[in-house]
């Protein structure tokens, strides 16, 4: 479950993006098909595409991604989601930015929802993905501090923060590498911090994404 805002820094239950349960539940071994046209997908690193109306991820084969990756083609109900990876070493997110966050935990990441018009929020916990909406002017400090939130393709990637040792790591991800991180913080999370699964799995996702970055162009450390 997920929690959706009910204004400026509120937030319910509600639920979460359908295709996140490919991440949190565990499934028995089956085929993977392109949910678009019903091809075989043996290749577990297929593409995902976001639906837009359903708010939820959907298995492609590469010639529907291809289709959906056209310019143009990708402003429907289905967008393709990308597969770069970004860091800005060279942020000036600091504890004040945080702070006017109000982000309860230490790892977060936000993305534009083209349906609500605005960006949306989203951290991991116990339940799976709670969501609530940043105000405005905490958005646009975010905006000037980073020029990846200013970067994001709507509904497909997202900007992953991670708040440790007074540092904050910042990052452009797709939107499914972001909800996968959710999923595995819900499989190993015990106690009230996660205990030491959930935080060592958090170590080796981040390991992951510095591995796949590019850094910022013109970015300094």
């Amino acid at each position: 479950m997920s929690a959706v805002p009910t204004g400026p820094g509120r937030l319910r239950p509600a639920p979460g993006p359908r295709g996140l349960r490919r991440f949190t539940t565990p499934r028995p071994p089956r085929e993977e098909r392109c949910e678009l046209c019903g091809a075989s997908l043996p290749d577990a690193s297929h593409r995902h595409l976001v639906d837009t109306e359903k708010r939820a991820l959907a298995c492609a084969c590469g010639p529907c991604t291809q289709l959906l990756d056209r310019a143009g083609v990708s402003q429907g109900r289905f967008r393709a989601v990308p597969s770069r990876h970004l860091t800005d070493p060279g942020h000036r997110i600091d504890d004040t930015t945080w702070e006017l966050l109000r982000i309860p935990v230490s790892v977060a990441f936000f993305f534009h929802n083209s349906a609500l018009e605005r960006p949306v929020a989203l951290y991991p916990s116990p339940a799976g993905a709670t969501e609530s909406e940043p105000e405005p002017s905490s958005w646009e400090t975010v905006l000037a501090a980073t020029e990846l939130a200013g970067m994001l393709e709507p509904d497909v990637e997202a900007l992953l923060l991670r708040r440790s040792g007074g540092r904050t790591e910042c990052h452009l991800v797709p939107v499914d590498t972001a909800y996968e991180l959710v999923g595995r913080m819900r499989l190993t999370w015990h106690g009230f911090d996660g205990g030491p699964q959930a935080r060592a799995e958090l170590d080796a996702f981040f390991d992951r994404v510095r591995q796949r970055a590019t850094p910022l162009r013109g970015s300094r450390a």
